[in-house]
Order: structure tokens, then C-alpha cells, then sequence
């Protein structure tokens, strides 16, 4: 898609990787809608996009459809809907706390499962794109992050019967990528994470985002030791 003029909602913004792909989408044309946990850096991102910041926590799947809603009616309509959000929780398969599970399926499952779904009438509409990180967990499942890497395959898996369904209607991009050096595993909701690779860049994540976003691709993934689109 044509992203110079496109009425974007990137939600996640007070998040490094949503507030850069905020502020590089209005850069590049686009009228952009901020939407994060953070109150101060949301505010700082929708100050740089000129847009009303709007607040949210994820795990309120009515705040999300509230939240599309508000920004709909700031845009006009919508033409990408961009989610950024997720939270990491470490610990064995069969040790990790329930209340843990639940938070982290919450925010990594349920809360961009009630985005998209509020997003897609409006979407329809303008032919639109709806893009999602996921992570690259969703296809190789690692020790030490059971639930973690479920929630995400989960995600994946819904997003691929999402873009089948509804291939007439508007894109779907999964954006699976590797560990990156955005310091999530240092937020988590509980445990230690297990020896994991140097982080790569997250601006890499965010060219190749935007990139996969104005060529229509349907996903970033991890091909070896590269980030590829597809």
C-alpha cells in the first residue's frame, strides 16, 4: 500500500518499535494515531505525529475496541492498523504461575486479537492493511518460554486464518522477528530469561516493517540468520 496520505493507527507507540514506525509513517506522509500503555510517551510520540494521543492497556479488550473507535473518528477512517504490544514471561512448561499465563496470553493474544477485530469493518472499506508482531517464537517454540512462545504461535495461527478469510477484503502482515536489542526480556513478567542471542537491531525490524508494508508482503520471518520478507 500506498502509505503517503494513509490513515494509520500504530498501537504500541510508546514502545521503541511502535513509536519509531509511528513517527517514520508520518515522516513519509502518513496521518498517524498514537496508542500506548504510557501515558508521557505516547504524549511524546503523538506530539511529534500531531495527532491526539489515545491511552490504553491492552488487557481491556473493550479499551481496544474503544481505542479504534477514537481513532477512526481522528482519521476519518482507516487504512493500516499497526500493533506493536507484547509482554515476555519466563519459567518451565509446567512451573509457571497461572496468573502469569493468563497476563501474558492477555497481552499477546487476546488484546491484538479485539484490535484487529474492531479494526477489520473499517479496514474492508479502504482495502486496508492490518500488521501484527508477533515473534519469531511462533515458529521455533524455545525452552524456558513455553507460554511465551505459545502465545505467539497462537497469534501467528490466527492472523493466517485471518488473511485466508478475509483475502478479498484487505492484507494481513505477520511480523515474526528475532530477539532484538529493544530490552522486553528485561520487563518481564516473571522469571529469567534463558541464554539468548545478541539483540539485533531494532531498526532493522522497522525498515524492513515498513518496507513489507508498501509491498504488500504478508510476513517477516527468520530464514537462517536473516530477516526476510514474504
Amino acid at each position: 500500500m500506498d502509505t503517503k496520505d494513509a490513515r494509520v493507527l500504530v498501537v504500541g507507540a510508546s514502545g521503541a518499535l511502535g513509536g519509531e514506525l509511528a513517527r517514520r509513517l508520518h515522516e513519509g506522509g502518513a496521518r498517524v494515531v498514537a496508542a500506548g500503555r504510557d501515558p508521557e510517551r505516547t504524549r511524546a510520540v503523538a506530539e511529534d505525529v500531531g495527532t491526539d494521543p489515545l491511552t490504553l492497556d491492552v488487557v481491556d479488550v473493550e479499551a481496544c475496541a474503544t481505542t479504534v473507535a477514537a481513532a477512526v473518528e481522528q482519521l476519518g477512517g482507516l487504512d493500516l492498523l499497526l500493533v506493536t504490544v507484547g509482554v515476555a514471561a519466563f519459567g518451565k512448561a509446567a512451573e509457571l504461575d497461572e496468573a502469569v499465563a493468563e497476563e501474558l496470553y492477555a497481552v499477546d493474544v487476546l488484546g491484538p486479537v479485539a484490535l484487529v477485530r474492531a479494526a477489520v469493518p473499517h479496514l474492508r472499506e479502504s482495502s486496508g492493511t492490518v500488521a501484527v508482531i508477533s515473534a519469531v517464537l511462533a515458529d521455533l517454540p524455545t525452552s524456558g518460554m513455553a507460554d511465551y512462545s505459545a502465545a505467539k504461535a497462537a497469534l501467528a495461527t490466527w492472523l493466517q486464518v485471518l488473511r485466508r478469510e478475509e483475502r478479498r477484503s484487505l492484507k494481513v502482515l505477520d511480523i515474526r522477528p528475532p530477539h532484538l536489542d529493544t530490552g522486553l526480556e528485561t520487563r518481564a513478567l516473571a522469571g529469567e530469561p534463558p541464554r539468548l542471542p545478541a539483540g539485533r537491531p531494532a531498526g532493522e525490524v522497522v525498515d524492513l516493517v515498513l518496507q513489507a508494508i508498501r509491498e504488500d508482503k504478508t510476513e517477516l520471518v527468520v530464514d537462517g540468520k536473516e530477516m526476510v520478507l514474504r
